[in-house]
């Protein structure tokens, strides 16, 4: 059995500020750094410990990353950054306030573009556009070591995540929409050799 440890980057600068992200890259508010060394003593109060940690190209999924390490006394681990982990790219939204968002387009399109599976907003992806770069880095790079034995740690972002959860957990496209993972809150899960999810766990905040 191994282990597979997914967390979501703590609180950004422009999450506080609630503005669209994507591929932007603000810093851990914080807060964010507080989330995130949470997550660490969480998972160091159980002993768990890595073989290797996943990451994505930005700064607050790295910091994050890095926090959760140095609370568990693996700060040296080593850690693979990969763009294939970024959040998904919300195009002409990015660096939007969110309100003004719905203002400018209508809170059902705005809904639309953030919930939907497959309906990107304008010169941005949808949750089926990140799906469809996360999961072959995941099935290539980071399943294989899950199945060999090994324990991996990955921090990223909300989409990028739930296209994982949606494949551990084997959700329609439905029942993703519903699927929120909050800043900081490591999803544990236990993986059979064969690769079967044996059990799941969420620590809240």
């Amino acid at each position: 059995m191994s282990l597979l440890v997914l967390v979501r980057h703590g609180q950004s600068d422009w999450n506080e500020k609630n503005l669209f992200t994507g591929w932007r890259d603000p810093d851990l508010t914080q807060k964010g750094v507080l989330e995130a060394k949470a997550a660490g003593v969480a998972l160091g109060s159980r002993d768990y410990k890595f073989d290797v940690a996943f990451t994505s190209n930005l700064i607050r999924a790295q910091r994050t990353c890095g926090f959760i390490l140095d609370g568990i006394g693996q700060s040296e681990l080593e850690t693979i950054r990969n763009e294939a982990l970024n959040e998904r790219d919300y195009g002409d939204l990015a660096g939007l306030n969110k309100d003004d968002a719905r203002k400018k387009w209508g809170e059902d399109q705005v809904h639309i573009w953030r919930r939907s599976f497959d309906i990107p907003p304008p010169g941005g992806e949808s949750l089926k556009d990140t799906a469809e770069r996360v999961l072959p880095y995941f099935n290539s790079t980071i399943f294989p070591r899950v199945k060999s034995g090994e324990n991996i740690l990955i921090a990223a972002h909300g989409n990028s995540l739930r296209a994982l959860v949606m494949e551990l957990d084997q959700l329609s496209r439905d029942e993703i929409i519903d699927v929120n993972i909050g800043t900081g809150e490591p999803y544990i899960y236990d993986i059979s050799e064969s690769g079967a999810v044996l059990s799941k766990e969420i620590i809240k905040s």
